[in-house]
């Protein structure tokens, strides 16, 4: 029989579910219990996938092509796990499921109300995804701050939960803000205090609460916390900030919450093996080296737009001992002062990442072009393979005025183009070429020397493509498509082989790079700028 841990999050948003559920997963996971992870979105969205990047960050792409909130990828990252997109549930898909099933009369008249109906949906797929993962512990994230009017529905059903599966099969986890006041320097509890009465109100206590501060809570705050929490103090834990994310688990396992909620749960672990996750920790923590990397975007202002995308840069960087320093610009700061170009000297590595739109694309252009005339390594990913064919097409194949349909439906050179199967489709949700497919991978290229293999299987997301009219003339000019599909129709990736490191992938590696196991791309990319920064010779990777 599964047990469930509901993490409720108070005070504001962003104060670190995500990164505690999967510190949670992590604990349990290194003391041998199998887990699985859920995200709840009280949004009205179906999905994340509609969603401009500002609003809640990137959109996640899982295996079977879920376009989930960006959490599935911390927990992914920090256990390991291909999630699905029944990981993540949102208020939209719950009542889009509660009407569907009322318009063909599933509910055999009644009325169809809130409580059970929807509270119903909720369980049972929370209960459907602890039987099909088999997980011992099935972990879930309800995402928003307690006291939000979105979330109510999703709140009374992990309620209802506790009287269903019993208090022995049931955890809560309450994480909220303890700020210090720049002032006085005190520690604050009373908007956690508050958080856990909002709480309390839609009849749920919780059983352990995580003080999210800048440092460790002293012995005072834990104690109020405690005494006005109504937990013992031996329940009471801090997630203070630290050097890095991947330092949670190993933070939080310290102040004794791993055994906790294995005796809590009944279970009779050995001791915790983080031999691994240390051992990485270590690389990311304690470096021998550093490279400084222009992220190039058009989202810049947030960086939870390219959270995967740091990550995988950083996973590489771990794998070199180097730590990864990203600077996030606005590409259109390259349109409006052209100049300012000049400015990625100072840069070891040039990233273009993915995309959507026109604005901001002549400065990512821009970008690649100063990236390719000045030999910096450069890795583009999606939007970013896109705009380097475009560049190349433009600059060195002279095709004047060559763009993206997307861009300029009225290019006179197209070289980037609608996949045939996405015209006339009208719906945007869920719609775009999705998920993991398999790519062939040339011998003898670059991208056949990172991956050391012939196929690899890699997750995408996007409605555009390499336009084959124009394939000869870039090639012929020397662009390589060293990846391609199995029918050969798509081009997958791309590189020069007269620079130092040039390379761009239509999919996204940075989706399935883990701690210790980097993405190939992303590895590659990171070598090359410390080779280069070092003096080294051109890297083969053979």
């Amino acid at each position: 029989m599964a047990k469930y841990i509901f993490v409720t999050g108070g005070v504001l948003s962003s104060v670190g579910k995500g990164i505690l559920t999967s510190s949670i997963g992590k604990m349990l996971q290194t003391r041998g219990i199998k887990v699985t992870v859920i995200k709840i979105d009280p949004y009205v969205n179906v999905d994340a996938g509609t969603m401009n990047p500002y609003m809640h960050g990137e959109v996640f792409v899982t295996d079977d092509g879920g376009e989930t909130d960006l959490d599935l990828g911390w927990y992914e990252r920090f256990l390991d796990l291909s999630l699905k997109q029944e990981n993540n549930l949102t208020t939209g898909l719950i009542y889009k499921s509660v009407i569907e099933k009322e318009r063909r009369g599933d509910f055999l008249g009644r009325c169809v109300q809130i409580i059970p109906h929807i509270t119903n949906e909720i369980k049972n797929r929370l209960r459907a995804i602890a039987r099909s993962s088999n997980a011992d512990v099935v972990l879930t994230e309800v995402g928003g701050t307690v006291g939000d009017i979105e979330g109510l529905p999703f709140l009374e059903a992990i309620r209802q939960m506790r009287l269903e599966e019993g208090s022995e099969n049931t955890l809560y986890v309450h994480v909220a803000l303890v700020p210090i006041l720049d002032v006085t320097m005190e520690m604050k509890t009373k908007p956690l205090q508050h958080s856990v009465n909002e709480l309390r109100r839609i009849g749920i206590q919780p059983d352990t609460i995580v003080a999210r501060s800048p440092k460790m809570i002293d012995a005072e705050a834990l104690r109020k916390i405690a005494l006005f929490g109504t937990i013992p103090e031996t329940a009471v834990f801090c997630s203070y900030n630290a050097d890095s994310v991947y330092q949670v688990p190993l933070i939080l396992d310290k102040q004794g919450m791993g055994d906790f909620i294995c005796q809590r749960f009944g279970y009779k672990c050995s001791g915790a093996d983080f031999t691994e996750w240390k051992h990485f920790v270590d690389a990311i923590v304690k470096p021998e080296h550093e490279v400084n990397i222009a992220l190039v975007g058009k989202y810049a202002g947030l960086t939870d737009s390219y959270v995967s995308m740091s990550e995988a840069l950083r996973h590489g960087g771990a794998a070199c001992k180097t730590r990864v320093c990203i600077t996030y610009l606005e590409a259109e700061k390259f349109e409006q002062n052209p100049e300012c170009i000049n400015d990625l000297k100072n840069y070891d590595g040039i990233f273009v990442p993915y995309g959507f739109g026109a604005r901001g694309t002549e400065g990512k252009i821009a970008a690649v072009k100063f990236a390719r005339e000045n030999d910096i390594p450069f890795l583009g990913i999606c939007y970013g393979f896109q705009l380097a064919t475009i560049e190349f097409a433009r600059n060195v194949c002279n095709l004047k005025d060559a763009n993206s349909s997307e861009i300029n439906p009225d290019t006179p050179h197209p070289v980037i183009d609608l996949m045939p199967e996405q015209r006339g489709i009208e719906y945007k949700g869920a719609t775009m070429r999705l998920g993991v497919h398999k790519i062939i991978l040339e011998k003898g290229t670059m991208a056949h020397n990172l991956y050391k293999t012939n196929e690899i299987h890699e997750r995408h997301r996007h409605r555009f493509e390499v336009n084959l009219d124009y394939y000869e003339v870039l090639t012929k000019n020397g662009l390589i498509y060293s990846g391609k599909s199995t029918d050969g129709r798509r081009m997958e990736t791309m590189e020069l082989p007269n620079r130092y490191f040039f390379f761009a992938s239509q999919f996204h590696g940075e989706f399935r790079s883990r701690p210790g196991r980097p993405s190939p791309e992303y590895y590659g990319f990171i070598s090359a700028c410390i080779n280069k920064k070092m003096g080294k010779p051109k890297p083969t990777f053979s």
